[in-house]
């Protein structure tokens, strides 16, 4: 048991943020101020200073830097981080003796009593703080010490002296911390690159990237597509499963259950003769292929993710290699996967009861190692909650302490708690329940929960419309306008987010079934081809917002996200603006694709940075209409028949 030294007499409680007691690390990424606050008091009517310490990456050294009072024990102050990696603070608490001695003289001298002792007190306090202090601060304590002890100075310069701002801000910056009390934990913040929190993905299968309907897509075919991508305004360029495709079971089109000779498969079913995860499918191309094209992105700005589905098919190496690390049925053949009553023959499962588990972990960790020597830094996780939680913390920490810039986003279509979870664990960003919220009261409270709540410490949202597995009803009506809806929330909503091009763009909505969400010739199941100089491709508007996004800082975070109220049910109205205050959007949506909304905008002026009664403008920056506004209530009016059902503005 620690041992106590009752002379410690300060609390501190509170400490935010802190995210389960400490148990978990908060993020942040370069460039952020970190804003720390704290109860901090004691006993009695001895004044309390206090610090907050931080300590960067790799580094056993402590920082300290002041906290100021906010009232009512309240304490705030705030460190810039700089690096990569993983920082640690935490909070200190003192009895300010020279504070105190400060406040009491003034008091004294303000009831006219006598403090001649108490100069003698606080020359006392002044010796002691140049036995801490270091420089020019040592120089002029000495003086001002000199000066209080000298016998040419009156009682009245003395005191002018000892109770002046120079002298109080010199003793506060060489306190007395022999009995402070440190808070007793120490946090953590993970500190990631901007593309943690801003970025435009676009996902492409590769064997559908072939400008020739009559062969296979190959990693050169994905490299001649990246000035297509680059254009339109995309940061990342994420390929679905690249490894050889397992031929025991394989599905065919529209997820049959017997392929015929020449279908794909699934490229989630890892695994055959030519290799497993650490192997590029041979219709593709090689590695070298795959590494060319990950040098050649970086030439248009775009960054390669690729996908990792920790799961095998029949045919992988490690079925044979390592049979234990799969769960057998009472019969002695190996589980395949199920969602009953969907079955997936073509896919099993990792056991991660396995009492080979050591083994195991380490076998997939080798993977992520693997595509990191080819130049990977963005992985697209597959049902991460269908693994291990331990493994999960164990593996992304092992990665970022050796790679500190790699992204992990997390396809995590499961239960909040879940989801949250394995985003406090380590996974850099999460997929949404976003594709499925359409009114305008569930969008608002969505928004509200994750920028308004504990979450935004630890959860980045990316906001997806649609996947190869999520084709939503809404998407499924054809209507151009929903799909120009959908595109400008997710992009403006949440600072990261992404389509399933070109099916998104090209606005496929072919249900297989209905009431079903898979899309009718998914390419999860075989090649296809598609026209991207289509005239009624999205291309455009898809481009142009990706260039609002760009030109806006207001819209690279979810921090200062604001939801307006509005008279009309069919209009959402939301704000964001950047730290500095300097750059402010509001988007108004109207979230009826079939018929022309109006109402009147109640805007919470503060949020945009203005005055309650102030004139301003409104720049549509889809459009480059201006309105010139006043005050918190304004008019809207958007027709999805006449144009986008939307505007963009810029605040002026």
């Amino acid at each position: 048991m620690q041992q106590l030294d009752g002379r410690k007499r300060v609390v501190i409680e509170t400490v935010k943020p802190e995210i389960e007691c400490g148990r978990f690390p908060i993020k942040r990424v370069v460039g952020d101020s970190i804003v720390v606050a704290a109860r901090v008091f004691a006993d009695g009517h001895d004044m309390v200073s206090a610090g907050l310490i931080y300590s960067p990456p790799a580094c056993d050294d402590w920082i300290q830097v002041k906290l100021s009072a906010t009232g009512n024990d309240w304490w705030q102050g705030n460190f810039t981080v700089d690096h990569l990696g993983v920082y640690r603070y935490s909070v200190r608490g003192w009895v300010d003796r020279f504070k105190t001695w400060r406040r009491d003289t003034r008091k004294k001298l303000d009831a006219g009593q006598d403090v001649s002792v108490d100069l003698i007190t606080g020359g006392q306090l002044l010796v002691g703080a140049t036995e801490r202090a270091h420089g020019s601060d040592l120089i002029r304590l000495r003086a001002f010490h000199a000066m209080l002890d000298g016998s040419g100075v009156t009682l009245d310069e003395k005191l002018e002296l000892a109770l002046g701002a120079e002298l109080a801000r010199l003793m506060e910056d060489s306190p007395d911390i022999t009995l402070s009390t440190r808070y007793e934990k120490v946090l953590e913040v993970i500190v990631d690159r901007k593309r943690a929190v801003f970025g435009a993905w676009y996902e492409m299968f590769p064997r559908s990237a072939s400008p020739d309907p009559h062969r296979t897509g190959t990693l050169a075919d994905v490299e001649a597509r990246l000035p297509y991508v680059a254009g339109m305004g995309f940061d990342v360029l994420y390929l679905p499963p690249i490894h050889p495709i397992g031929r025991a079971y394989r599905k065919g089109k529209n997820n049959a259950a017997a392929a015929r000779p020449n279908d794909a498969g699934s490229p989630w079913a890892i695994g055959s003769v030519e290799g497993g995860h650490q192997s590029i499918h041979p219709d593709l191309g090689t590695l070298d292929d795959f590494r060319r094209l990950v040098e050649r992105s970086h030439d248009y700005g775009v960054e390669i993710a690729i996908d990792i589905a920790f799961q095998c098919s029949p045919d992988h190496p490690w079925v044979k290699e390592h049979p234990q690390w799969f769960r057998h049925r009472p019969d002695g053949t190996i589980q395949y996967a199920e969602n009953p009553p969907k079955k997936y023959q073509d896919i099993y499962p990792i056991d991660f009861e396995t009492a080979d588990w050591e083994n195991l972990w380490k076998a997939l960790h080798g993977v992520l190692r693997f595509w990191l020597d080819q130049g990977v830094r963005i992985f697209r996780v597959d049902n991460p909650h269908t693994k291990a939680f331990p493994f999960w913390e164990w593996v992304i920490r092992e990665v970022k302490r050796e790679c500190p810039s790699v992204i992990f986003l997390a396809e995590a279509f499961t239960r909040p708690a879940v989801m949250y979870r394995l985003a406090k664990l380590g996974f850099t960003q999460s997929y949404t329940y976003f594709a499925w919220k359409r009114w305008r009261w569930e969008l608002a409270e969505y928004a509200r929960e994750l920028a308004q709540t504990e979450a935004i410490e630890y959860f980045r949202p990316n906001f997806w419309p649609n996947t190869p597995d999520i084709l939503t009803d809404q998407l499924q009506t054809g209507s151009r306008a929903m799909y120009q809806i959908r595109l400008i929330l997710a992009a403006t909503l949440s600072s990261s987010y992404g389509i399933y091009g070109p099916v998104f763009e090209l606005m496929e909505h072919e249900p297989l079934r209905p009431a079903s969400e898979e899309y009718l010739d998914s390419e999860k199941y075989q090649v296809r081809h598609w026209d991207l100089n289509s005239p009624d491709s999205l291309a455009p508007l898809i481009t142009r917002v990706n260039q609002i996004r760009r030109e806006n800082p207001a819209l690279h975070s979810n921090w200062r996200l604001q939801v307006h109220e509005t008279d009309n049910d069919a209009l959402l109205c939301y704000s964001k603006r950047d730290a500095k205050g300097r750059n402010t959007i509001l988007v108004v949506v109207n979230l009826d694709p079939g018929r022309r909304q109006w109402g009147f905008i109640h805007l919470d002026m503060a949020a945009l940075g203005l005055r309650w009664s102030q004139e301003y403008q409104a720049h549509d920056l889809l459009t480059g209409a201006r309105y010139g506004w006043l005050g918190a209530r304004n008019y809207v009016e958007l027709d999805p028949g006449a144009r986008v059902p939307a505007h963009i503005f810029r605040i002026e």
